[in-house]
């Protein structure tokens, strides 16, 4: 091989080890960035719905009062303004399930929460439930905390969820640093061998060559260097040889 392809490929080895180290950590960290922020969009998504029906029903809540006060069409209107809220919320959460096991927590709040509408959705005022808190307090209330419970056990499922993203996130990112550290390291101890083969393949032929040259003219003995190289050091040599030659004759 001559010598400007050995500089050549050393260097093109070189290069290709950190290319390979570049582009697989920008892989890898591009990868981790896009699931992660994915799963924390999907479960940003289900805290948000869950929060909206918690709020809902606790505006329904408030509009039961107002009907045990007597105060039919405002209570009537706040209620029906949140059980439209909280339906679209629960259409979000119900279009949003990606955890094993979410499912179910969305299908509790539905069932308690058809159990706590039943409740509302009949009269009060101008009947015996009208003011009758005991009727709120032994029927109604209770459903609306179990209601309520059930939509804070689906935002509590999705919180943990993002926190064990976030914890995992550490983990995963020293792994992805992992393959540019070896190539780096690889890339390291392959520069420390080629300067070697540098300095053994061109650097010490300069030398003998150099001294060979010093001691002809300091001597005018034969020159005797020797190359074991099929490469233009060997070339330069042969022509130094022939120019020492021909200048004697």
């Amino acid at each position: 091989m001559r010598l400007r392809a050995k500089i050549l490929s050393g260097f093109l080895i070189l290069s290709a080890m950190l290319l390979v180290a570049g582009v697989w950590s920008i892989y890898e960290l591009s990868t981790i960035g896009i699931s992660v922020q994915k799963i924390l969009d999907d479960n940003y998504r289900s805290v948000n719905a869950a929060k909206s029906m918690i709020e809902a029903l606790e505006r329904e809540d408030s509009g039961i009062l107002l009907l045990l006060l007597g105060k039919r069409e405002e209570g009537r209107t706040i209620i029906g303004s949140a059980d439209e809220s909280f339906r679209k919320a629960y259409e979000t959460a119900r279009s949003n399930i990606t955890i094993p096991g979410e499912e179910e927590y969305v299908d509790e709040i539905m069932n308690t929460y058809d159990i706590y509408r039943n409740l509302w959705r009949q009269s009060v005022v101008g009947t015996a439930r009208e003011g009758d808190l005991n009727w709120y307090l032994r029927d109604t209330h209770p459903a609306f905390l179990k209601a309520k419970l059930a939509a804070q056990r689906l935002m509590t499922l999705n919180d943990q969820t993002m926190y064990l993203t976030a914890s995992n996130l550490e983990s995963r990112a020293h792994r992805a640093t992992m393959p540019g550290i070896i190539a780096v390291a690889s890339a390291f101890i392959f520069a420390i061998i080629f300067s070697f083969l540098i300095n053994l393949f061109v650097v010490n032929p300069i030398i003998k060559l150099t001294d060979g040259i010093q001691h002809y003219l300091d001597s005018g003995s034969p020159l005797e260097v020797r190359i074991e190289t099929e490469d233009e050091l060997s070339d330069l040599v042969s022509s130094v040889e022939t120019l020492i030659a021909r200048s004697k004759q």
